[in-house]
């Protein structure tokens, strides 16, 4: 008998440390999987946060390239614009200019101021004033009481060029040391730049940005 309780003792002894050996067992293996659920949620959180960077990040780099060739697309239109509207500006002015050139009256005053900056821009000295063949022939009979209220006291030779013109004036020192070109062409060459600049003042004269776009 006393041989037999000891062998249920022994079993119920086994039988409680192999319980608690599975419990054990069991508690290791619930704490490693809430461990690797943690640490995984924590990758996945990492890599989702990772990832919305880069798509920020990207999206971004594509906005301004869009914002660098929308700026580049409107810079060019301006500059076409800028132009388009100063041809129109010399247009209308070669337009009024033919119409004053057959307006004797106006024509000739036009011409005698015109050789009077000449003169007073140019060194001293004799000076030779060139126009067109038909301009010649309307400025002969009046040349000397022109030219002397245009420059007095200096001695101002009327010839001829050979060049297309609308008309106007070169005025050069008799040596050829000097020239001043009055002829109608090379005034709006000169002002080309300076009605490209007003043009677009006036244009975008409440959007200064936009100026400052188009200037580059």
């Amino acid at each position: 008998m006393e041989s037999d309780t000891q062998v249920v003792q022994l079993e119920q002894a086994l039988a409680q440390q192999a319980e608690t050996l599975v419990r054990e067992h069991r508690q290791n293996a619930e704490a490693a999987c809430e461990r690797i659920q943690s640490a995984s949620t924590q990758k996945l959180k990492l890599a989702g946060e990772r990832e919305i960077l880069l798509a920020k990040v990207e999206a971004e780099r594509r906005m301004r390239r869009q914002i660098q060739a929308a700026e580049t697309r409107l810079a060019a239109e301006l500059d076409r614009l800028r132009w388009a509207l100063t041809e129109a500006a010399l247009s209308e002015m070669k337009t009024a200019f033919q119409k004053l050139v057959r307006d004797d009256v106006r024509y000739l005053a036009v011409l005698e101021a015109w050789l009077a900056a000449a003169a007073e821009a140019l060194p001293a000295g004799d000076l030779v004033a060139e126009v067109r063949p038909e301009d010649e022939k309307r400025l002969a009979p009046v040349w000397a009481a022109m030219s002397a209220r245009a420059v007095p006291g200096r001695t101002v030779a009327l010839t001829t060029h050979g060049h297309p013109s609308e008309g106007g004036l070169r005025v050069r020192l008799g040596d050829n040391r000097v020239q001043l070109d009055q002829t109608f062409e090379a005034r709006q060459a000169r002002l080309a730049d300076e009605l490209a600049r007003v043009a677009m003042e006036h244009l975008f004269a409440g959007a200064p940005d936009l100026v400052t776009l188009a200037h580059g």
